[in-house]
């Protein structure tokens, strides 16, 4: 539904400079916006782009407003105002409640009557599908599971026995929740399988991208916070937890029984060990290896940039012998050392 510039400002506390009643449809990139969708800058590198916009409007801060002639959404943080305003102008698609005929619904299950439950998926016995939960094609929802008000689950996600979901959730397609952890004991040459027996709980508004797996508890839960954001193909191990707000880019493995703190963000391809716990508000730079816990707030990399292939072979051979480099340094200064307390008696 079409908005003027006026409103948007009102709704999301910002300025107009310009003209108010400029009707905006849509949002846009900055190089493609046209006259009715506005875009946005935050980064200034893209500053240069505002000569040749056509966009409707412009979302910017105050110290960038001059630097372009149209018309202006003065905001304080124009990344936010846009994941806002997007928001606003294209929300998720409404459906009309009802069960396929395709789909299987266990009669012991309960489905609310303003759900959906789409072709060819699988309610199982004592499920409970809350007020308008939609449930794509194909998807499976295990015997007492809880979905709440107004999740959603995109195609062919599978939610395992007794795990729930919050309220306001976006699963996406081939996500799986709730399978076993890897737990196993040895017993001499085989390996001895360990029921995990515990569930994996996933707050509100949580967000999980495609292929993402969670596994449920070994005998405590699993437990994702409210708020979390998980991007595609994460790998969540049995009984971790994980604090409210935070975000995990693609790629990411956690291991059993890490605990991950409130508002931590964490770069693609990141690992941590098992059994250590992150503070609230870390920082973890893609790429990185955690090996073990970090007790205060702030931002940490232990990853080795790409270098030319000669250099690094180079150094990768001399890693080989920096034990015997450090003997070596330690026999020097023990001799400095000695030498020195020679002279000075």
């Amino acid at each position: 539904m079409p908005v003027t510039l006026a409103e948007l400002a009102k709704r999301f506390q910002g300025k107009v400079r310009g003209n108010p009643d400029t009707r905006i449809e849509s949002v846009a990139a900055l190089e493609t916006a046209g006259p009715h969708e506005i875009a946005y800058v935050s980064d200034g590198r893209y500053l240069a782009l505002l000569s040749k916009t056509t966009a409707g409007a412009v979302i910017l801060t105050e110290a960038d407003a001059d630097r372009f002639s149209g018309n202006v959404l003065l905001v304080e943080n124009p990344h936010l105002c846009f994941a806002q305003i997007a928001a606003l102008l294209h929300p998720l698609p409404t459906f009309r409640p009802g069960i396929h005929a395709t789909a299987v619904v266990n009669p012991k299950a309960r489905v609310a009557a303003t759900s959906w439950i789409g072709p060819y998926s699988v309610i199982e016995s004592e499920a409970v599908i809350e007020d308008g939960v939609w449930i794509g094609s194909g998807c499976y929802v295990g015997s007492n599971v809880l979905i709440a008000s107004r999740t959603r689950l995109f195609a062919h996600v599978a939610i395992y026995d007794r795990c729930t979901l919050g309220q306001d959730c976006l699963i996406h397609s081939g996500v799986v929740i709730g399978c076993d952890g890897f737990g196993y004991s040895k017993n001499h040459e085989r390996w001895q399988k360990m029921p995990q027996l515990g569930r994996a709980i996933i707050g509100n508004l949580v967000e999980i991208g495609a292929n993402t797996t969670i596994d449920r508890g070994a005998l405590n839960d699993t437990v994702i916070g409210d708020g979390v954001k998980l991007d595609n193909q994460i790998h969540i191990a049995h009984n971790v937890q994980i604090g409210e707000n935070t975000a995990i880019a693609a790629c990411v493995g956690i291991a059993g029984s890490t605990v991950i703190g409130k508002r931590c963000t964490v770069g693609g391809q990141a690992g941590f060990v098992g059994h250590i716990e992150i503070a609230d508000d870390v920082h973890i730079t893609a790429g990185s290896l955690v090996t073990n816990s970090i007790t205060k707030a702030g931002v940490y990399s232990s990853s080795l940039k790409a270098e030319p292939v000669e250099k690094w072979r180079r150094n990768s051979a001399r890693l080989h012998h920096l034990d015997e480099i450090a003997r070596r340094l330690g026999k020097l200064e023990s001799k400095l050392q000695q030498r020195s307390k020679e002279q000075k008696n």
